[in-house]
């Protein structure tokens, strides 16, 4: 911690002290600092060179999006950037007893990661540049995920699993947006000007499927994981989509959307349950160690794969390997006898498509 105050320090010009650890992952450690002036800063200290160079040209690309980038140390490596505050994330609201504040952060949620894209739009080349010069030597993490290995828990692949598992990568690669990356519920405050990223350490030009799978399913990669109302996804897919049509008017064609963000969703779950099935196997865990309530991981597998299988049934021939798989994980964990994936208390509103806003409340789900 002193090396990173340190660091932090010379890279402002400002003496910082007062470190708050406030966690981070095993690739940063993030602490908030005291100024001389009496202000506070957050500090951002990465294991990982390219996070480090994601994050740093991530938010001089999103700037108003999430914090304002102060100062940069490219040896440590590290970064010092403006501190939010103590707003809540989407997360603390959705594990709340409001359903209109999850509801009506879910909507900000979904649009924000729109205009997000739409600002990005023309601007991959400064990315690029910027990105460059932070970066070190060596392969860049990617956002997509890596398919390459199912071999842990799939020993026995079904016939064609490779030619459907390159139509999920080929996928992955269309329409491309800038995003932050990790748009889970817990990486997005709601602060008083409106919802800000924290998480930048992924951030580049992904497919727009990706990121509206995560509407779609929801919450891809995250841990804070339940069933929303029928027709809530739809909703809030529907003003992701709205925005990125102005940059990609081809996503207005209701076949080639269905067949991405499905294909997109595919792309995650497989992800997912090579993340997570091997340990899964071994006992159940809570998908979060101190937060409540959460799902357990052998909840939100089960889960995932019946969503998935029910919208391979729906969509004909498409995907028929992966399709098998997914039989495959149910069968062999047909003996889990977890309960279904529970719901929380929000709000469905009635959804004006073209003025892209709510108009009234219709109903509650629990």
């Amino acid at each position: 911690m002193n090396r990173i105050l340190a660091a932090a320090s010379a890279a402002l010009g400002e003496s910082l002290g007062r470190p708050v650890d406030l966690g981070g992952s095993a690739r940063s450690q993030v602490l908030r600092c005291g100024t001389t002036g009496g202000g506070t800063v957050v500090v951002k200290a990465y294991q990982d060179a390219s996070g480090f160079a994601a994050e740093a040209a991530g938010l001089a690309i999103a700037a108003g999006s999430g914090p304002d980038l102060l100062a940069v140390d490219h040896s440590f490596p590290l970064i010092v950037m403006s501190d939010l505050g103590a707003a809540p994330s989407l997360a603390d609201l959705l594990l709340s007893d409001s359903p209109r504040a999850a509801t009506e952060g879910l909507f900000t949620w979904a649009r924000a990661y729109g205009r997000i894209a739409v600002a990005g739009a023309g601007r991959r080349p400064e990315w690029e540049r910027a990105y460059t010069a932070h970066a070190r030597p060596g392969p860049r993490r990617g956002f997509s995920p890596d398919l390459s290995d199912l071999g842990e828990i799939l020993p026995e692949p079904p016939p064609g699993l490779d030619a459907d598992l390159a139509a999920l990568g080929a996928n992955a690669e269309r329409y491309r947006v800038f995003s932050p990356g990790d748009i889970c519920p817990d990486n997005n405050l709601l602060t008083p000007a409106g919802m800000r990223v924290l998480d930048f350490e992924s951030a580049g030009y992904h497919s727009a499927f990706l990121e509206a799978a995560y509407m779609r399913m929801p919450f891809s990669t995250c841990w804070c994981v339940f069933r929303l109302p029928p027709g809530m996804s739809a909703r809030l897919e529907d003003v992701y989509r709205q925005e990125v049509i102005s940059i990609h008017p081809d996503l207005s064609d209701d076949v080639l959307w269905e067949t991405g963000v499905r294909r997109a969703t595919a792309t995650w779950i497989v992800f997912m349950t090579w993340v997570l099935l091997a340990r899964a196997r071994q006992r159940d865990r809570p998908m979060h160690p101190a937060r409540t309530p959460v799902p357990t991981e052998r909840q939100l597998l089960r889960h995932l794969w019946n969503s998935l299988l029910r919208e391979l049934d729906r969509s004909g021939d498409d995907l028929p390997a992966v399709r098998e798989a997914v039989r495959t994980w149910l069968d062999e964990t047909s003996d889990w006898n977890v309960p279904d994936l529970p719901g929380r208390v929000v709000e469905v509103w009635v959804y004006d498509r073209q003025a892209l806003s709510t108009m009234e409340i219709v109903v509650q789900y629990r």
